[in-house]
């Protein structure tokens, strides 16, 4: 197993950006979490992948590690956080995987790398790719998490796992969802209004691919009247963290995507 590094980089606006770095060879795996997580959702990624790849998951800015200090938020400016990193690291071909909020900074992030960017695989994300938070809804949102932060996450963890769920894994993902600054939440809250993800998947010429649970169903007919590319993987009796809940099942299907997202981009894997 390769160690794990704790690296840091500059946003393009300044902002300190840590992420975590193991091993080497193309392409390079980017993880990427979902709202209140952290790059810590993906330390077993980056153990189990390191051995063949160069493996990175960022702090996004107001989770982590990172910086706070920014005055434009949104999923574009978190997809720009994303590739700086590829950048700082000097990555040439890469496959972005994202999670929750983190599969639209993917596709962000995927754009701005252009034909480096093998494919886009969602983590229980792209159930739907049709909805759009009003100003009024990401208000109401952000809102509820500034007047009462701990029970706000408390209630949102309940909602992204099965009733027989491992109690003790809420309560570890709450721990984490935790320690986000309320302020940094408001703030990505509100700055998720208006955001098109039909509009930017369009738009995404890499492979767009899904590892879900089976929590939420996945409109795959509606999603691929979208990006008619789109493939999916779906655990059973899973929520919102397979990383966490089956990470052998999981991790187990990440490789098979890779595979596959290499053969379509034809290359082989662990050179670089």
């Amino acid at each position: 197993m390769e160690p794990i590094e704790r690296k840091v980089c500059q946003a393009s606006d300044g902002v300190e950006i840590v992420y975590a770095a193991a091993g080497s060879g193309e392409p390079a795996l980017i993880f990427v979490h979902g709202g209140l997580a952290n790059r810590g959702f993906w330390d077993g990624e980056l153990r189990r992948f390191s051995d063949r790849h160069r493996v990175l998951a960022p702090d996004l800015p107001g989770h982590g590690e990172s910086g706070d200090n920014r005055t434009k938020w949104g999923i574009p400016e978190f997809g720009a956080d994303v590739f700086a990193v590829i950048e700082a690291e000097k990555v040439d071909k890469a496959i972005l995987f994202g999670n929750s909020l983190g599969g639209p900074v993917a596709v962000e992030a995927a754009m701005l790398l252009g034909e480096r960017a093998l494919g886009v695989v969602g983590v229980d994300t792209f159930q739907s790719l049709s909805h759009t938070m009003s100003e009024e809804e990401a208000h109401k949102r952000a809102e509820a998490f500034r007047d009462d932060y701990p029970g706000s996450v408390r209630h949102m963890v309940v909602q992204l796992f099965h009733a027989d769920a491992d109690p003790a894994l809420l309560r570890d993902a709450e721990r984490r969802m935790q320690q986000t600054p309320p302020e940094a939440a408001y703030a990505m809250f509100l700055s998720l209004a208006g955001y098109r993800p039909d509009e930017a998947a369009r738009r995404l010429k890499a492979p767009l691919r899904a590892i879900n649970g089976d929590l939420y169903p996945t409109d795959v007919a509606g999603v691929r009247s979208i990006k008619p590319d789109f493939a999916l993987k779906v655990l059973e009796h899973t929520g919102h963290y397979p990383m966490l809940e089956r990470p052998a099942s999981f991790d187990r299907m990440v490789g098979e995507v890779v595979e596959e997202l290499c053969h379509h981009g034809v290359i082989i894997t662990g050179e670089r």
